[in-house]
């Protein structure tokens, strides 16, 4: 009998499918918040955008698990993923407050994160240490 040691390739795809569609949504939120200061209707399209990136939020935290739980493998994607979820919830109860001194900042942190994040996911040998020579 032998063990799995490594998560399916499907696994990791939907890893990165998620980490992508939330790195994307947050963009588009920078966006819409931009609009915020001159139309009247990107109010809207921001609240629906920010429902949407936290849904994205959870979809990447599942896709994680997925991706650590058939092979045993480090959870160390599941902390960032559930970290992100955190960063999110903060965000999502500063824009409702409106207080904007903190939401707009955290918003670019969770933008860099989410980008960091991904560049890693998609090219893991970049950003990789290089091996000491004996």
């Amino acid at each position: 009998m032998t063990r799995r040691t490594t998560a399916p390739q499907g696994a990791g795809t939907f890893l990165k499918t998620a980490l992508a569609l939330q790195t994307l949504t947050l963009f588009c939120q920078a966006v819409t918040a931009g609009m915020l200061l001159t139309s009247p209707l990107a109010g809207e399209v921001h609240h629906v955008g920010s429902r949407v990136m936290y849904g994205a939020s959870m979809l990447y935290v599942l896709a994680a698990i997925l991706a650590w739980r058939p092979g045993g493998g480090s959870p160390r994607p599941v902390l960032h993923a559930t970290g992100f979820l955190l960063l999110a919830s903060a965000q999502v109860v500063l824009g409702i407050a409106h207080v904007s001194s903190l939401h707009v900042p955290l918003g670019v942190v969770m933008f860099a994160l989410s980008t960091l994040a991904l560049v890693r996911a998609l090219s893991p040998h970049l950003l990789a240490r290089p091996a000491a020579r004996p």
